[in-house]
């Protein structure tokens, strides 16, 4: 029963449609065991090729599963939801257009929540340079006759529930490598209208912690010098 249990789970995964950060963890599999000597450069070639055209999970995990990698224990996926009373009801902020459009982007902070409304408008929510203080964040998104887009980097977690009347409710599902990554939760409903979340590809969050960083040591050894 209990070997039931565990295989349910693996097979359901196995189903899910494959996204670009799947694609691209098991071709960093394949380099590296390229470059170790597992691999030769025809049988790399076979195998990317293959990579690309994959349509799910299973399908990825093939191209894998003969190397030492695919066995190597995986961080567990971030939950579905937020633990109780982990984010507050109450939104930190609110963006909201009416006949108008209306955008978070750039160097800001993100707090625990964010609503979105976008009422015959346009709201853009770009997390891929953000400061993020905690590891949750819930933004909770609703589009009537409107268009919500959400933006985060490629190495958080990125979850969604919501669905649309008349309407299209869409977020790319991503789980992250890093145990301690931020995990953005995207809920809301779209009417008539249209709601996605996915990653920024290129963008990730420690690429722009390490930019900040070296801005700061710059102008730091440039007011030393003076």
């Amino acid at each position: 029963m209990d070997l039931q249990k565990q295989t349910e789970p693996r097979a359901a995964v196995a189903e899910m449609r494959a996204s670009d950060a799947d694609r691209d963890r098991i071709a960093d599999v394949l380099r590296e065991a390229l470059a170790e000597g597992r691999l030769t450069a025809d049988e790399h070639a076979e195998r990317v090729e293959g990579v690309l055209n994959a349509k799910t999970v299973g399908e990825l995990e093939l191209f894998v599963r003969d190397l030492p990698a695919a066995h190597q224990a995986r961080t567990a996926p971030a939950p579905n939801r937020p633990d109780a009373g982990a984010v507050p009801p109450e939104a930190d902020e609110n963006v909201v257009a009416v006949f108008s459009q209306a955008m978070r982007k750039g160097r800001w902070r993100a707090g625990r929540r964010l609503h979105a409304y976008a009422i015959f408008g346009s709201v853009e929510i770009d997390l891929s340079e953000a400061i993020f203080e905690y590891q949750q964040v819930v933004i909770k998104a609703v589009s009537v006759f409107g268009n919500v887009e959400v933006h985060v980097p490629e190495n958080v977690s990125l979850r969604g529930t919501g669905g649309g009347v008349l309407g299209n409710f869409e977020v790319d599902t991503l789980d992250s490598a890093e145990p301690d990554a931020p995990v953005v939760y995207v809920d809301g409903w779209a009417v008539l209208g249209n709601v996605e979340a996915r990653p920024r590809r290129g963008r990730t969050v420690a690429d722009i912690l390490d930019r900040v960083h070296h801005r700061v040591d710059r102008r730091l050894r440039k007011h030393l010098g003076h």
